[in-house]
């Protein structure tokens, strides 16, 4: 084994590794000894181990290295999984010693899911029994295809090589109906270090490599970095003017300039400055592992949840996902039951579609059922209401896994495999081109397509102006329709709330919809508030050429005598947080195409108003022939 410099091996990322097997068949024994066979215990630890051992009358157990715990120790088991750095001549480890009972392959099963390759231990005298094989079924469910099989306690069987061969044999050919092929079947004496670094004498029949020498075998962990971007979104937050997106970049890389796809819904912008904690110059990139936060040049609807990526290497959204599951819950998951479904930041709440298949660990049979009882393994359907943002475990195992809960206890982990046929990714919808044109439609009207924008306080009149003007130019024959902020809350934005957040996707929402009913050929006049500047713009980007800003400009002391709907007083005495003009602001228009003030002119005087410039912008120039705004 050629050592190579301490420099280079500070700089290589450490590759981690699991190490499962059945209770008592000697993991944290493996562990331990190969921690001090390598160097890798601090000066003094053992002979503090050996004194402790003494004085508690107890001979020493090399599994005390990991069995740190009080209460395993007294029960001579791992009840947690333990992590622990350590390195051989050639490369760093983290070594996650997981625990082998059967009450806790919860924390095994956390154990291996972080981990790039195994070591599956095996006592000779016992061979692969049932806890042995689910082990090795979870490995190979949880994605962990580098695996080395080690068969412990050689010195009990008197280093038998037949005995070897048999317990090899029967583990292999577990390991090749479920797709495993191990690199090395290592025989050992983990208590006496046989094999472990050392060559052993008694053992000279086998040439395979020692435990360390298969580790050192494994290949390298695939740089993250060089895999397509997803910046999983964890929060969101406020300081100063700057609205700051932050979570942890779980592969890739981002850059100031670049421009981001976010998933749900496919809305994209520019990073502007990417921000950092306790850093003396401002970031210009930032890379796998890194947790950052990232401004952008436009606010759009983003939560906790989404996931940013480049367009073209979105995510998968569906509503269905099929998963292979291994279920940890006392109660059996049933067809119909609810859960939540956590995936990456994500919360959904799940209900189980279809139970397709039910997997015997044993054997590997598989039958179908309704039902998968507790540490039983199934493939499941998965259905959500709310849109799941997700990626085949087999392109990217970071964000292809996700737990179920149960109230508080994680009762299941997922891994998924692909979504249902009958959903499509979102990205790859292309709307269909309408036959007609939009100076058919105009000619055929007899007015152009267009959306007037009434934006102003609460009891300016906006709804008032745009239910009047709804009936004034419906009664001359005008394809006409109104959308007033409470109705589209009732209905269409029924599950949005009002923070900042959600009331900008209320009118991004609104503003795709109007610009629909525009391209039909239709006059659209809407009644929100739309307090901000931001939000209005990315209305009018929508919009585009059918966008008319009208500004409903009565002043707040006008808005709030009126009060018809009550909310001022309930605004005033705290019933209602973030009201409009109370206690949010309102950014009026800097250059809208009409102000209309309500607290100066008349309601008749400002629908005239109204009509008359709607007539002027899109009516008469559709009957001259004009495709051109009038303004």
């Amino acid at each position: 084994m050629n050592a190579i410099s301490p420099q280079r091996l500070s700089s290589q990322r450490r590759l981690p590794i699991v190490i499962v097997g059945h209770v008592d068949h000697g993991k944290s024994t493996l562990v331990g000894r190969l921690l001090n066979d390598t160097g890798s215990l601090p000066e003094g630890k053992v002979e503090a181990m050996r004194e402790m051992s003494r004085r508690r009358g107890m001979p020493f157990e090399w599994s005390f290295v990991m069995d740190a715990l009080q209460a395993e120790r007294d029960q001579g088991i791992t009840i947690d999984t333990t992590q622990v750095r350590f390195q051989t001549a050639t490369r760093p480890y983290v070594i996650i010693d997981a625990p082998g009972h059967k009450e806790f392959l919860k924390n095994m099963v956390t154990g291996a899911a972080s981990a790039d390759a195994a070591l599956l231990v095996i006592d000779v005298t016992e061979g692969a029994l049932e806890q042995s094989r689910r082990h090795a079924y979870l490995l190979h469910l949880l994605g962990v295809r580098q695996v080395a099989v080690v068969i412990n306690k050689m010195d009990m069987c008197d280093f038998s090589e037949a005995r070897y061969h048999d317990v090899a044999k029967g583990i292999l050919g577990y390991l090749e109906e479920i797709g495993v092929r191990p690199s090395a079947v290592v025989p050992i004496s983990a208590r006496h270090g046989n094999n472990i670094v050392t060559r052993c004498k008694h053992m000279d029949w086998y040439s395979g490599p020692t435990v360390a020498e298969a580790l050192d075998n494994f290949l390298p962990p695939k740089s993250l970095t060089d895999q397509p971007l997803r910046f999983p979104i964890q929060d969101i937050y406020k300081f100063d003017e700057r609205r700051i997106i932050a979570g942890r970049i779980e592969s890739g890389a981002l850059a100031v300039g670049d421009t981001l796809t976010f998933s749900p819904g496919g809305r994209t912008a520019k990073i502007v400055t990417i921000e950092s904690w306790n850093e003396p110059e401002a970031r210009t990139q930032a890379v796998a592992g890194q947790s950052v936060g990232i401004t952008l040049d436009q606010q759009i609807f983003i939560e906790r949840g989404h996931i940013a990526a480049r367009a073209e290497a979105r995510p998968i959204e569906t509503h269905s996902i099929r998963v292979n599951l291994f279920w940890l819950g006392h109660e059996p998951l049933v067809v119909g039951r609810s859960y939540i479904l956590k995936l990456g930041t994500a919360e959904h709440d799940v209900t189980v579609q279809a139970v397709e298949r039910v997997i015997d660990v044993e054997d590997l049979s598989g039958r179908g059922g309704d039902r998968v009882e507790r540490n039983g393994v199934g493939e499941v359907v998965l259905h959500s209401r709310s849109t799941l943002v997700v990626d085949d475990f087999g392109d990217f195992s970071r964000t292809g896994r996700a737990v179920l809960v149960d109230g508080y206890d994680v009762v299941g982990g997922c891994i998924i495999q692909k979504p249902k046929t009958d959903e499509m990714p979102a990205h790859n919808l292309i709307a269909t081109a309408h036959t007609l044109t939009a100076e058919e439609r105009s000619i055929s009207n007899g007015h152009q397509g267009g959306i007037l924008w009434l934006t102003g306080l609460s009891g300016s009149g906006k709804s008032t102006l745009a239910m009047g003007l709804e009936r004034e130019l419906f009664r001359k024959g005008v394809q006409i329709c109104a959308l007033d902020g409470d109705a589209v809350r009732q209905g269409l934005n029924v599950d949005l709330g009002f923070s900042p957040e959600h009331r900008s996707e209320n009118i991004r929402r609104v503003a795709q919809v109007a610009r629909l009913f525009a391209e039909s050929g239709m006059i659209v006049v809407t009644a929100f508030i739309s307090p901000t500047r931001a939000d209005r713009a990315i209305a009018r980007e929508i919009g585009g050429s059918f966008f008319h800003e009208v500004h409903v400009a009565a002043d707040l002391d006008t808005c709030e005598t009126r009060d018809a709907k009550g909310l001022y007083k309930k605004a005033r005495t705290g019933l209602i947080p973030e009201f409009t003009g109370v206690s949010a602001p309102y950014e009026a228009p800097v250059n809208p195409e009409l102000v209309l003030d309500t607290g100066k002119i008349s309601a008749e005087g400002s629908l005239a108003d109204l009509a008359r410039y709607t007539e002027l912008a899109l009516i008469r120039p559709a009957r001259r022939g004009s495709k051109t705004k009038a303004v």
